[in-house]
């Protein structure tokens, strides 16, 4: 489906769900293409959820890094997790491209509701992490980037990591941001390079750019209200709400 001859209903359908997701992605952080991209893909095709909502998606990443204070002091601790990323995402696309049909989206839920279970049992609190962060930052960003290559969302595994680590909201918003825009830059190079879309295609989704980043911006200023507490308690609810979506998706899938 060609995004350029989009028909009107189809078009408005999309710009509604790019305004719902950049409030969600500015208020929290993440969930921008969790959010958009199965919306998208029930009036169109996965594919083209994809593509439309790739520029938005970097759009609002790069609205969350600039809305969010000093990047210095994440730069210089978090600095190799965008590497790992790439690496990730690159990886991840060729298995998707490879392999389509593999689990991807079940195996990324059962992850994210296990550590949550473990997190209401209060054994979630990982010392171990903390005190080998070197050790744990690539099997995170490396397990965020074949994600995001699969099945289009690289949050949870991030967010895992960076809650074991206990950091403030701020710095986890700016550490899983620059990692998102690593992952997103190669999957749009990659995508533009081995996978067919044309330099029309990404034109036409700039309206969407327009919408999403403008939702962005609402949304962190509702995010600067909400103290730490609240906002972990958001990231969590928010990921539990993200497996359950995951199943249905990966349940939907096997019934066509």
């Amino acid at each position: 489906m060609a995004i350029e001859s989009f028909a009107p209903g189809l078009f408005a359908w999309i710009a509604c769900v790019m305004l719902i997701a950049g409030l969600v992605q500015g208020t929290l952080g993440f969930g921008f293409p969790f959010i958009a991209t199965p919306l998208i893909a029930l009036a169109a095709d996965m594919r083209t959820a994809i593509v439309a909502v790739l520029l938005p998606t970097l759009a609002v990443i790069v609205v969350a890094l600039a809305a969010s204070g000093p990047l210095k002091p994440t730069l210089a601790r978090f600095w190799m997790m965008p590497l790992y990323q790439i690496i990730g995402a690159t990886a991840g696309t060729w298995l998707f491209v490879s392999a389509p049909d593999l689990p991807y989206l079940l195996v990324l839920a059962l992850v994210t509701l296990f550590y949550l279970n473990l997190d209401r049992l209060g054994k979630a609190d990982w010392p171990v992490v903390r005190r080998n962060e070197p050790l744990f930052a690539p099997l995170s960003g490396l397990a965020s980037g074949m994600f995001e290559g699969t099945t289009n969302i690289a949050a949870p595994p991030l967010i895992i990591f960076y809650l074991a680590l206990s950091v403030n909201p701020a710095v986890l918003v700016q550490a899983m941001n620059l990692s998102f825009l690593a992952g997103k830059a190669t999957q749009l190079a990659m995508m533009t390079a081995g996978g067919g879309v044309p330099t029309a295609q990404w034109l036409a989704t700039l309206p969407f750019v327009a919408i999403g980043a403008a939702a962005s911006l609402a949304g962190v200023r509702l995010r600067d209200r909400i103290d730490a507490p609240t906002y972990r308690t958001w990231v969590k609810r928010a990921l539990f709400v993200i497996s359950l979506a995951l199943l249905a998706q990966y349940a939907y899938s096997l019934m066509k």
